[in-house]
């Protein structure tokens, strides 16, 4: 072939240095052979080099006489590859002719000839035409066809023979104008971020566009079929017409340079935090309606295991993302019928102690996940996790943040395919699932929602402890052992045993870190957060007195504070280091919790009704409003709703154990149940009672827990 190789001796030209090159001079020496080169346009230079650095080094490439750079062939072991064992016999065969042709053997040497070569057909001293003729009457073919045969040999060996005729996979595309092609994909590109147009849309507009860009009659426009088979062609490149429009965006979104990721090498070096609507309704515990709920969770890469679960009512705040971050320092306790499999030891105790636990009386004391110290935190640009709030409470716990590019949810891969996978493995089993948009929703998914917020997180919490920490994953591989799959819990142990345990501060009140700081004086009164007063004991030492902060304090001191909770708030002695609880002013005429959103509409409520309102007026009509069932507009729902939720950050409460014991739920993580099947069943439809049946169970029953503050 005579692009495989090139001819090296004077006159050969070639790029050295980025200069054009010409040999002019080759000489054998005891060292091996030297070449004499003439640089520059008018070869005013000249250089000698070795031979051997001119082949071998990347300053200099040969330019090959005869093939333009823009040559379209492709590499012969593709071409040959490609073929099936038939056709690259076939190949074989007609190479077999073509070189008895040329040569008079088979072989194309006479040193390999067999014993009846050369026939006298084919006698190397016969003219080439004569024996053109004489293989083409053999074959059966055209003197033209042999002919071609030599060419395509001649110039790509056995590949050229095995070349099929005219462009290859174009398709369609092919036989279009390429300026009509390029129009249609700009069209198509614009669409990226709108609503999917239909294909006639896209044909029309291109047609036009290329009459108002290079005239009319100037670029043929296909036909009506042809253009639907280029708008399919181009589907795979620019996917429009038949995946979702937001799968569509994500596509058009991908990066264009070659892909990249954080590589975690140990536990605890990147947390991954997210929040995602769930695809399943809950019931509202004040008004008896369904209601959407947010799951917001905290995944550590390297082992995959979730060490965070927070489920809020309609909407997540920075608080809820500052909880659910707390629960990678200090686990939620277990349920009490939970599996010993399921249970994480205590932090500070490995899992494999030598120890005999079928000899421990009582019940298994533990975690429900492991407790993992993030090193830094990957997450996306939502409000919460950008919040001040959070970020300081990244900067008091030393942990660094990471923010995932914009609209890039595979930087945060694991995390979303959590999503996915808790709803197609445990969410949709479940009563009240509504489908992950509205094409999937059923008839009327919210008449059968029965489950509680406080139920609903402990049904995932539980799942998650159960069944997906302890299932093989593809992701969680080692490179020392390509075929091994493993669990999340699996590679925690792994991580440990490779990185060594990561010990998490044991700050008895390290939950006040993660608390909402606000700057404030400290009177004789106490202190005034929101138009609110707070006084306790604490205080004393430091009435009316300046702070040493500086910056932003600018001489007041820090309180601390959950806005889902109002009736108190927190302040640390700075010099006794202990934390003192300060009490609102009206929080003895409240049982229950109550945030600032809720107080802030009593407020507006009670100064429509009263010309003189006062916290107490306005909290003690809010409650009755409550009590009424008159909350029926959407922003007092969302305030009760998050009044009902199961509010621990401070507190830890073991799970409820009716939510285990549920059928559907059952079903799902497989666990086997006390008695039987059928009693199992009845018991469930006993503990859950139709809405409205009066003579089955006592309201004030009913509501004792449902706004309990838990």
């Amino acid at each position: 072939m005579n692009h495989a190789r090139v001819r090296v001796g004077i006159g050969t030209r070639m790029f050295y240095d980025g200069e054009i090159a010409e040999i002019v001079e080759v000489t054998a020496t005891e060292a091996g052979i030297n070449i004499v080169l003439r640089l520059g346009p008018r070869g005013q230079r000249v250089i000698r080099v070795a031979l051997s650095e001119l082949l071998g080094s990347d300053r200099a490439r040969l330019i090959p006489d005869g093939l333009a750079p823009d040559d379209p062939q492709e590499l012969a072991s593709v071409v040959l590859a490609e073929l099936s064992d038939l056709a690259r016999k076939s190949v074989v065969e007609r190479a077999g002719h073509i070189r008895e042709t040329l040569t008079g053997y088979r072989s194309g040497s006479a040193e390999l000839a067999d014993p009846s070569e050369p026939r006298p057909a084919f006698d190397p001293n016969l003219p080439l035409t004569t024996r053109y003729e004489a293989k083409a009457a053999e074959l059966g073919v055209s003197l033209r066809t042999i002919k071609q045969w030599v060419s395509d040999f001649r110039a790509n060996g056995e590949a050229g023979l095995a070349r099929a005729k005219g462009p290859k996979g174009l398709g369609a595309l092919g036989n279009t104008d390429q300026r009509w092609v390029d129009t249609a994909v700009e069209v198509i590109v614009e669409h990226s971020d709108q609503s999917r147009p239909s294909r006639t849309m896209v044909i029309d507009r291109t047609n036009a566009r290329v009459v108002a860009r290079f005239g009319p009659d100037v670029v043929q426009a296909p036909s009506r079929a042809t253009a639907f088979r280029v708008l399919a062609e181009l589907e795979r490149q620019h996917p429009t017409f038949r995946l979702s429009t937001k799968r569509n965006r994500d596509i058009a979104g991908r990066p264009t340079e070659t892909y990249g990721k954080l590589r975690p090498t140990r536990p605890g070096e990147y947390l991954l935090m997210d929040t995602n609507r769930l695809d399943v309704f809950a019931l509202d515990p004040v008004t008896l309606r369904w209601m959407q709920a947010e799951l917001t969770v905290g995944m550590d890469w390297y082992t995959r295991c979730v060490t965070g679960i927070r489920v809020t009512p309609v909407s997540t705040k920075s608080v809820d993302a500052a909880a659910m971050l707390y629960q990678a320092y200090r686990p939620r306790p277990p349920g009490r019928d939970w599996p010993a499999h399921a249970v994480w030891p205590e932090h500070g105790i490995p899992r494999a102690v030598l120890m005999d636990v079928d000899a421990v009386d009582g019940p298994v004391v533990g975690a429900s996940g492991p407790a993992i110290v993030p090193e830094t935190i990957v997450i996306d640009h939502g409000k919460i996790f950008v919040s001040e709030h959070l970020t300081s409470v990244c900067q008091r716990m030393g942990i660094s943040i990471q923010p995932a590019r914009l609209r890039t949810g595979r930087d945060k891969g694991p995390v979303e395919r959590f999503f996915r996978t808790i709803r197609e493995d445990l969410l949709q089993a479940l009563p009240g699932y509504k489908g992950p948009d509205v094409h999937s929703r059923g008839l009327d998914p919210e008449s059968e929602a029965f489950f509680y917020l406080d139920e609903l997180e402990a049904i995932i919490r539980e799942w998650v402890a159960v069944v997906y920490h302890h299932r093989p994953h593809d992701g969680l591989v080692d490179p020392q052992v390509p075929g091994l799959r493993m669990s999340p819990a699996m590679m925690f142990e792994h991580g440990m045993a490779r990185a060594g345990y990561i010990e998490a501060p044991r700050d008895p009140d390290l939950a006040y870190e993660f608390l909402k700081i606000e700057w404030r004086t400290i009177q004789h009164y106490g202190i005034e957060l929101g138009g609110r007063r707070y006084n306790g004991r604490g205080l004393d030492p430091y009435r009316n007195m300046v702070s040493t902060y500086t910056g932003k304090a600018k001489g007041r001191w820090p309180i601390h504070h959950d806005p889902d909770d109002i009736a108190r708030v927190y302040f640390r002695d700075p010099e006794t280091h202990f934390w003192h609880i300060l009490m609102w002013e009206h929080a003895p005429s409240m049982d229950m919790p109550l945030s600032e959103d809720a107080l802030r509409f009593a407020r507006q409520l009670a100064a429509s009704r009263y010309t003189y309102p006062d916290d107490r007026i306005a909290v003690a009509d809010l409650l009755e409003r409550w009590d009424l069932g008159l909350g029926a507009s959407v922003v007092e729902r969302r305030m009760a709703l998050r009044l009902s939720r199961e509010s621990a950050l401070l507190e830890d409460v073991p799970t409820h154990e009716v939510v285990a014991t549920l059928p559907s739920v059952a079903r799902v993580l497989a666990t086997p149940t006390r008695a039987a099947d059928q009693s199992a069943e009845a018991n469930a439809e006993e503990a859950v009672p139709e809405i409205g049946d009066d003579d089955d169970f006592d309201d004030d029953d009913f509501y004792a827990d449902a706004l309990e503050d838990v």
